[in-house]
């Protein structure tokens, strides 16, 4: 007997969201709305955000003011468009005033920017100023920075020796008799 392999076969798992797996009954309309904007409208920049608002919250960062500040140099006149939160940065002296369009803001971001003479928009807010995304900077948050992405890689070997070079050992501790044996030692096994 063979195996029915109706439409594509039974590969479950790594598909591409097409709906938010959220019940926010607002996110779920601002995806309709920019994926029906990026597909009558044929807006690279509204399919962009159509495809973040249906991500994980794993792939959906924050980021800071700080960091919209910096990828903002020179681009004051447009505006940043974040798909997920823009929190606050107490490091930062001086928030310049600029126009952010996100998902949420943090309630001292939020005070900081508009105290400076800028302007928080939602994303429907955007939709209706630059459906196409005209005069806007598309920004996220830093995703690789979590502190399990440290740990990802590949295992070392006799062969390939530096596959695993930059990569956080799981470790219980980091002594003397810890990760000390194969692989790091000529007598046993090689030496990376």
């Amino acid at each position: 007997m063979g195996i029915d392999l109706k439409s594509g076969g039974r590969r479950v798992g790594h598909n591409v969201r097409t709906t938010p797996v959220s019940k926010n009954p607002y996110l779920k309309l601002l995806e309709r709305l920019f994926s029906f904007i990026g597909r009558r409208g044929d807006s690279k920049f509204a399919k962009v955000i159509a495809k973040r608002l249906c991500q994980s919250r794993i792939n959906n960062l924050p980021i800071s003011v700080s960091r919209v500040k910096r990828y903002m140099k020179g681009k004051e006149d447009k505006t940043a468009v974040v798909v997920g939160t823009v929190t606050d940065d107490p490091r930062l002296l001086e928030v310049p005033g600029l126009k952010i369009a996100a998902l949420r803001f943090t309630e001292t971001a939020r005070a900081r920017i508009v105290k400076a003479g800028g302007e928080c928009l939602t994303l429907d807010q955007l939709a209706l100023r630059a459906p196409k995304g005209t005069n806007t900077v598309l920004l996220r948050g830093r995703k690789n920075v979590r502190e399990a992405q440290k740990y990802f890689g590949h295992r070392t070997s006799v062969y390939n020796p530096h596959t695993h070079d930059g990569v956080k050992p799981r470790t219980i501790s980091k002594g003397r008799k810890f990760e000390r044996a194969r692989g790091r030692r000529k007598s046993v096994g090689f030496k990376v």
